[in-house]
Order: C-alpha cells, then sequence, then structure tokens
C-alpha cells in the first residue's frame, strides 16, 4: 500500500503548514506542495481552488479531496470527470458552526443589537426577555452541518425548521422540502440560517424575492457562501425596514472591500469566514485514511454528487 497526497490550495502558507503536519503525522505518507519534485507522484490531490487544469498536470490523481466541508471552490472540469470528490466532515466544524448559529440567535432574541445602539447614544433601555421556545428559527439546508445544527437548537428549546431540496426526516425538526416547502417555511421563520452548499440551484438564493416572504423584522444569518447572498437585495431589505439585520460570515470576494457598503449597513455584523473549520489534523487524518481506502482498492468516504455539487 503506498500513495502519496498533492497539497494544492489557494494559499501556500496554509499547503506548506498541511505538508508539514502529514509529515509529523504520517512520515509514511510522501506529501508534496505543486512545485515539488516528485509531485506527479500523487495520487490523491488535497485541494482549495485549485487550478482549472489540475487533473491533466498531475495525471496520476485518482481522487481530488476538498480541505473543507464545501466543493463549490473545485473547477466543473473537475466535479463533473469520472475522478471521485471528497469533502471533509468533521464533528468539530459542526459544534462550532452550531456555537456560530446560536450567537446570531441570541444577538437579536436578547435585544443585544439593540443595546449595543442605545450603547452609542448612552441610553439606558430594557427590553422584555423572548424565550427560546418563542423564536421561530429556519435552516436552508440539511446536510451534515445544517441538520446538526438544527437538531442542537431544537434541543435548546427553539421551534427549529429545516428546508431541503429532498424530503428529509429529523427529530424535533419541522421539515419542508422543494419550492412548495420553502413557501410555507420562510413566513413562519423569525431568524433565517443559510448553511446550503453552493451550485447552479442555490446561486443567488439570498435575493428579495426569498427575504419579502419572511415576516417584517426577520434576521438573516448567512453562513453557508458569500455567492448565496444578493447584498444589493439585503441592504434594500434592512434600510426599508423588513428585514432587523444580518450576521454574515462569507462573501464573494475574500477579504470582503473596504469599499463595500455591507461594512456601512446598520444592522450588520462582518465576520472574516471563522463560523466554522476543520482542524489542520483532521483533514490530514481524513485525507490518509481515504489514501489508503484507495490504495486498498475501497471507496473513499464523503464522497459527494458530481451531478448536485454536494
Amino acid at each position: 500500500m503506498s500513495f502519496a497526497i498533492l497539497f494544492a490550495t489557494n494559499s501556500p502558507n496554509y499547503s506548506k503548514a498541511l505538508v508539514e503536519l502529514c509529515g509529523e503525522l504520517y512520515p509514511e505518507v510522501a506529501a508534496y506542495l505543486p512545485e515539488d519534485e516528485g509531485a506527479q507522484k500523487a495520487t490523491v490531490a488535497a485541494c482549495w481552488a485549485p487550478q482549472q487544469d489540475l487533473l491533466a498536470c498531475y495525471p496520476n490523481l485518482q481522487l481530488v479531496h476538498s480541505v473543507g466541508a464545501g466543493v463549490d471552490h473545485i473547477p466543473e472540469d473537475i466535479l463533473l470527470s469520472s475522478t471521485p470528490v471528497c469533502r471533509v466532515v468533521d464533528d468539530g466544524q459542526k459544534w462550532a458552526m452550531f456555537e456560530y448559529a446560536l450567537y446570531g440567535i441570541l444577538h437579536v432574541q436578547r435585544n443585544f443589537d439593540k443595546a449595543v445602539m442605545e450603547q452609542a447614544s448612552q441610553n439606558w433601555q430594557r427590553y422584555p426577555i423572548k424565550t427560546a421556545s418563542s423564536v421561530r428559527v429556519g435552516i436552508l439546508g440539511m446536510g451534515e452541518l445544517g441538520g446538526f445544527v438544527a437538531q442542537q437548537l431544537a434541543q435548546f428549546g427553539y421551534s427549529t425548521m429545516g428546508w431541503s431540496r429532498s424530503e428529509k426526516r429529523l427529530d424535533e425538526v419541522a421539515c419542508f422540502y422543494g419550492e412548495d416547502g420553502l413557501a410555507q417555511m420562510l413566513p413562519q421563520t423569525d431568524v433565517l440560517i443559510n448553511l446550503l452548499p453552493l451550485n447552479q440551484h442555490t446561486q443567488g438564493i439570498l435575493n428579495w424575492d426569498l427575504m419579502a416572504q419572511l415576516p417584517k423584522g426577520a434576521y438573516l444569518i448567512n453562513c453557508g457562501r458569500g455567492g448565496h447572498l444578493v447584498a444589493s437585495d439585503l441592504i434594500a431589505a434592512i434600510e426599508q425596514e423588513h428585514l432587523r439585520g444580518a450576521l454574515l460570515d462569507v462573501f464573494p470576494v475574500e477579504p470582503l472591500p473596504s469599499s463595500d457598503p455591507l461594512w456601512q449597513t446598520k444592522g450588520v455584523i462582518i465576520t472574516p469566514h471563522v463560523a466554522s473549520d476543520a482542524s489542520k489534523s483532521e483533514i490530514i487524518h481524513q485525507l490518509v485514511r481515504n489514501g489508503k481506502r484507495l490504495a486498498n482498492g475501497q471507496s473513499p468516504l464523503n464522497q459527494i454528487d458530481s451531478k448536485r455539487g454536494y
């Protein structure tokens, strides 16, 4: 059993750190950067935003493995090729995403957003406390992350709903699916959390048409991908006081340019893509596990459906 891993991310420092950690954890596994002599031997590519011609440049690759939970950063030519594509599924990442979602909900449930504004004007103002059961949370995306977040929120006492393209069933979570299901869930949602994968079906889904179906005063949390959000529609919805505000962690261009109007939009909190992240050690463990499976003629774990894109 022998295999080699190519670390090809859009951050040379990150790739180098993964190579070094792989060498520490698995000295028997050959780990290469794209410029290293011997990189052509790689059978597994660990990727984030890899080059379009990755498969042509490294003809021995038998597996393309995202170093994150999503694969939308991988070029379509690779996704639609015969080479399997896998992603990272990490319990620690699930908990981090739940914590981020819980922070966003509490921020409005307990009126901390209003407290911040009152502090700016030195105004002592108390607001009624809302119970968790009175807050209706809707989650877009019932995959590994979305399903976990939904079930944890339900256990915390929130009235929790989830939507997906196809039918799902989760304990203590009201599940909706398809276009009709989305139309049913949105008007009941006080806090909408987006955890959808980004593909041709979900690009720009957080637009004016969707926001208009939310109740007046609803709040948006986007920790899916920047491409899900039509920012101009969000700004309009907030300025027209239809939405209370938003917590945004992902953007089409990162870092978010200083000229972007979202920085100055009242009620918007911006975080620098920190909602959740798999640990480097867990990434390495999953890469090596799948590399071994591949070398032994077994199917890799956490392989995506290339047609669906997740």
